[in-house]
């Protein structure tokens, strides 16, 4: 069978950009959708009396925003597959417990009651930090119609292992768009005079040229993209997640790595993927990266 795209719904505007934006990405992979909604309603099932034929609201509401998000995505594209359900957990143990049968997981970037649009919610951030199988933070203005623009590879100082480049290749090959590699680099106070005394040995390469030997590095071993695709790699000195950041702006998609270490339970983000998805003007996707 076939692995769904899943996406988190909690009837908040945030989620339903997100529906928007899981309907399109399901279309363009051939994938079926799943919007699956976390609801706890059962604790309160055996506070009413025995005989009460009503349902809890809590239930009513859980089916409804369900039933809701289902709507949407078939008015958006009838041709995709579009399944919804809730389930007895909260949200962010319901969507990590669907990623290990899933493409990848896909969430708002803010859930119900959350104020400004930088913030991010807690769910999105946990299962971001935790999942085994990529996560897709829509946020920015108008996710949804992105079409067009680049998608960006962020490259950092650890190597970004082929999942996350193999990830960002796929999407801009269904995109039909190019794809920018991207590497920040900055020069160490030290360096900056050292690099320039003479010395009897071929001179050290520059915090530019090792930005650019580990973008050559991060895409060795990945294959080729398909025909009359643009890959164009860029350099920039400054800060790593505002270099993102200013990138997102012109983005159909970041994509990022994230560590992943055996048998750690904490949130596992770096500081860079942290800063960008709450600051990205894009669609933010983090792929585990092991190691």
């Amino acid at each position: 069978m076939d692995i769904p795209l899943v996406v988190g719904v909690d009837g908040s505007d945030s989620s339903l950009e997100a529906v928007d934006w899981a309907v399109d990405e399901a279309e363009r992979h051939g994938l079926q959708l799943r919007l699956v909604h976390g609801s706890l309603w059962e604790r309160y099932e055996g506070t009413r009396p025995s005989l009460a034929t009503d349902r809890p609201a809590e239930r009513i509401l859980a089916e409804h925003i369900a039933a809701s998000a289902a709507e949407r995505a078939q008015r958006r594209n009838p041709d995709v597959k579009v399944s919804s359900d809730v389930l007895a957990a909260d949200p962010t143990t319901a969507l990590l417990r669907e990623g290990h049968e899933a493409f990848a997981l896909v969430t708002g970037s803010r859930g119900r009651g959350m104020l400004g649009e930088t913030l991010l919610g807690s769910v999105s951030l946990t299962v971001a930090a935790r999942a085994v199988c990529p996560v897709i933070i829509v946020r920015g203005e108008d996710p949804a119609r992105r079409d067009g623009l680049p998608v960006v590879l962020g490259v950092g100082e650890r190597s970004v292992t082929s999942a996350a480049v193999r990830f960002a290749v796929a999407e801009a090959e269904v995109r039909n768009c190019p794809l920018h590699v991207v590497r920040a680099w900055r020069t160490p106070a030290h360096e900056a005079v050292e690099h320039l005394l003479p010395t009897g040995d071929a001179p050290a390469p520059t915090p530019e040229q090792r930005a650019t030997d580990q973008m050559d590095a991060a895409l060795r071993g990945v294959g080729p993209v398909r025909d009359g695709a643009v890959v164009r790699r860029i350099t920039a000195e400054g800060p790593a997640h505002k270099v993102l950041a200013d990138a997102s702006a012109e983005a159909s998609l970041l994509v990022i790595g994230a560590p992943r270490s055996h048998g750690h339970v904490g949130l596992q983000l770096g500081r860079v993927a942290h800063a960008l998805l709450h600051h990205a003007a894009c669609p933010v996707a983090v792929v585990p990266q092991r190691g």
